[in-house]
């Protein structure tokens, strides 16, 4: 099995688009499509044609390339079962538990809502990648717009449950403002501390602070760590549920 050729490059104004090619079967899918002429274009300098779609949920600023995609490659879109009503087209709807084989691969479907009542992520086993949507963040997380708090710490630990070096690929460079909202809430961890100025010099350069890893997730994103005792006393919040300081934490940066 050969490794996968990941390119990730801006759409829109601050969305991630991500192309995963296989160089052995020549397959190469799309994670979402958030805007079709920079994938085009990414795909033409490449050389790859289009194969797939994972669509990890029905946002606009997730799909709105597909019909542009569509009509160039007709792609075979993979999306979320709960998605059919809102996105046309899905080729072969998925849900929590399914096993997709795509290139040789075994792409094991995590339900994630939250965000969204229809988010799925997508954890290329074989390969230890996760593209992870709007679910979770570099330092971290999405905004709750459909469910609810309880539904989302689910999610956040379904995916912190992965090994520590699954790569994280996720929808949006977020993450300076993540790590400033992070340094103010939990501003004694010595390694969130090194990587604010890792993603500042990151930033500083123009270049990405993805992809992560879910290890490195697990010691510096507060949304993730919402369970450990030296972040709850920090927030003064030693006696509450993990569920109670994810609620706290997302409607501060809510706030922030």
């Amino acid at each position: 099995m050969s490794d996968l050729e990941i390119e990730q490059f801006m759409c829109r104004s601050d969305n991630f688009g991500v192309l995963v090619h296989d160089p052995e079967t020549g397959l190469t899918a799309a994670i979402d499509a958030p805007d079709g002429q920079p994938i085009l274009d990414v795909l033409a300098r490449r050389g790859w044609s289009l194969s797939h779609v994972f669509l990890t949920h029905h946002h606009a600023d997730h799909t709105a390339g597909l019909a542009v995609l569509q009509d160039k490659f007709q792609p075979r879109l993979i999306g979320p079962r709960l998605s059919m009503d809102k996105v046309p087209g899905i080729d072969l709807p998925v849900s929590e538990g399914n096993v997709i084989e795509w290139s040789g691969r075994d792409i094991n479907v995590l339900e994630t809502p939250g965000h969204t009542l229809d988010h799925v992520v997508y954890w290329f086993s074989d390969d230890q990648i996760v593209f992870a949507g709007d679910t979770l963040f570099a330092l971290g997380c999405g905004r709750v717009f459909e469910g609810d708090y309880a539904m989302m710490w689910e999610s956040l630990e379904k995916l912190g449950a992965l090994p520590d070096a699954t790569r994280l690929y996720c929808g949006h460079e977020y993450t300076l403002a993540n790590a400033r909202f992070a340094l103010s809430v939990d501003p004694d961890n010595a390694q969130l501390k090194q990587r604010a100025e890792d993603v500042a010099r990151l930033r500083r350069d123009d270049l990405p602070t993805l992809p992560s890893t879910i290890g490195l997730e697990r010691q510096t994103n507060p949304f993730l760590r919402a369970s450990e005792q030296d972040l709850k006393q920090a927030l003064g919040m030693e006696s509450e549920s993990a569920e109670s300081v994810f609620t706290h934490l997302r409607k501060a940066k809510d706030k922030a």
